[in-house]
């Protein structure tokens, strides 16, 4: 009676545990709520397309008895495994339900709020309103008083989207900026504050393309600040506009001199950073190089070329027609 018993069970397995489709490998990702037990999780694989029938799956868990170990969370599956393998896998560790959300070097907050809006994890404008009201977060290095540009570290971040909470990202932001630069430099923020050298690593994310080459164009920033010249750094300029690359806005801009960002007319430097500056870009701030240049541009191509004054300036100008 117990051998019959046991073959009937073998029988049953190998009809009911057979794949639904063998050749659909295409994955789907189910979600295993607490509490599922083996009988109730034909329903949730039927929806989801990975079995043929809820009820051939609950007969085969009542008579194998498999599946007591079910993990409640997001588990990748797909048609062409059998029953024994399915519950491999949801027995199995489930998905992480983080993903990632990558902040890039150079955004400003205004990117940052779209590509957020456009997750769906945010109302346009939600992020914008809390990075404007900095008194509310905390810090380990001192916080501007109006607006937070700049001080948003650019990072991949993981994150998880049925747990979003704007106002905890802003201070991830600021812990890891404060994390990854600040208190590893903080003694060294003697001859320049902390502001300052933020303003001048947002220029040259956007300034300087290579990061080997930061260091230069930070010391011939410095110097041009320390002497009273004029920046004549477009980028501050683009900082106001609502598309980055719109080229008649920038012209406009440039010949306005009542602008507080256009550092071609008006001296010293913009009222706040530009946008957020990766690691490197802050470490060359902090450690400009020194040279004997006063000048640089760059070809079509993104090389720097530095120049010693005017006249060679002019000759660069001409030679790569950057106007």
């Amino acid at each position: 009676m117990i051998l019959l018993f046991l073959a009937s069970c073998s029988m049953f397995a190998d009809h009911y545990g057979a794949a639904h489709d063998p050749s659909d490998t295409a994955p789907r990702v189910i979600t295993v709520p607490p509490g599922t037990s083996p009988r109730s999780l034909g329903p949730i694989l039927e929806e989801a397309g990975v079995i043929g029938s809820a009820g051939d799956f609950t007969m085969y868990v009542k008579l194998t008895k498999e599946g007591g170990c079910l993990k409640a969370g997001r588990h990748e599956l797909n048609p062409s495994l059998s029953a024994t393998e399915i519950l491999g896998v949801v027995c199995g560790a489930p998905l992480p339900e983080d993903v990632p959300f990558t902040v890039v070097e150079g955004w400003r907050i205004r990117e940052i709020d779209a590509a957020l809006a456009e997750k769906g994890w945010t109302q346009p404008g939600e992020y914008a309103a809390l990075a404007a009201n900095p008194g509310q977060f905390n810090a380990s290095f001192p916080l501007p008083e109006d607006s937070l540009e700049g001080y948003l570290f650019p990072e991949t971040y993981m994150v998880v989207p049925d747990r979003w909470d704007t106002s905890g990202f802003v201070q991830r932001q600021l812990d890891l900026l404060g994390e990854r630069f600040y208190t590893p430099h903080q003694d060294d923020f003697t001859t320049r504050t902390f502001d300052e050298i933020v303003i001048v690593a947002s220029m040259l994310e956007r300034e300087e393309p290579r990061p080997a080459n930061r260091n230069l164009v930070a010391g011939v920033i410095w110097k041009r600040l320390d002497n009273n010249w004029n920046l004549g750094i477009d980028a501050t300029s683009h900082y106001k506009l609502e598309d980055w690359n719109d080229r008649p806005g920038l012209l406009k801009a440039l010949r306005d001199p009542d602008d507080p960002y256009n550092t071609r007319l008006r001296q010293g430097l913009p009222p706040t950073p530009v946008g957020s500056p990766s690691l490197p870009s802050l470490e060359a701030a902090l450690a400009p190089e020194g040279s004997e240049y006063w000048y640089y541009l760059h070809d079509a191509q993104g090389n720097i070329h530095p120049s010693r004054n005017a006249a060679e300036h002019a000759a660069l100008r001409k030679k790569y027609n950057v106007y």
